[in-house]
């Protein structure tokens, strides 16, 4: 039927891949000195790092049902792990991330108030006035408290003696 040469066939190749090279190069080059481009780069840029810092602090997505869930499970499970262990700090730490996104912190904290002991219990409660501490301050500009930042919960709502509390939780560390 058609008796084409191979010469001409790589000739109609090497043009066709010319010409879609010259066309990247040109919409490219058109993309780049658009200015709506690099603010569109800049926004998505910023996005991603806001959502990577996100990431970096193990909080997952608030909007997300699942991750939270999955998410509270997992540092109550830690949690727990840890304080079996000895490892009070630790566990605290997770047991207080598990309160932050839990939906019903006060009936959590009722279970935990009765399944832990006193002193474990006392250094939750510390761990949770620092975070509420931590929130207040990014969230106002408000002037630091005279107490130099040292925050204590009360007496009372721990079961430990005033005397004797900085020196339980001191031998727990």
């Amino acid at each position: 039927m058609f008796n084409v040469n191979k010469t001409v066939l790589r000739i109609a190749a090497g043009a066709i891949g010319a010409a879609c090279i010259g066309y990247c190069i040109y919409f490219d080059n058109k993309r780049r000195k658009d200015s709506d481009y690099k603010k569109k780069i800049r926004q998505r840029r910023r996005r991603y790092i806001k959502q990577d810092s996100a990431r970096d602090s193990g909080i997952p997505n608030l909007n997300d049902h699942q991750a939270i869930e999955r998410y509270f499970l997992q540092e109550i499970e830690l949690g727990e792990n840890l304080i079996a262990r000895g490892e009070f700090d630790n566990g605290v730490e997770h047991l207080a991330n598990a309160l932050v996104v839990c939906g019903q912190p006060a009936r959590l904290m009722h279970v935990l108030q009765t399944t832990l002991p006193g002193q474990v219990f006392g250094m939750l409660l510390m761990k949770m006035q620092e975070y509420s501490a931590k929130t207040s301050n990014e969230n106002s500009e408000a002037p630091k408290n005279a107490n130099s930042g040292k925050i204590r919960p009360a007496p009372s709502s721990v079961g430990l003696e005033t005397t004797s509390e900085a020196i339980i939780i001191d031998e727990l560390e």
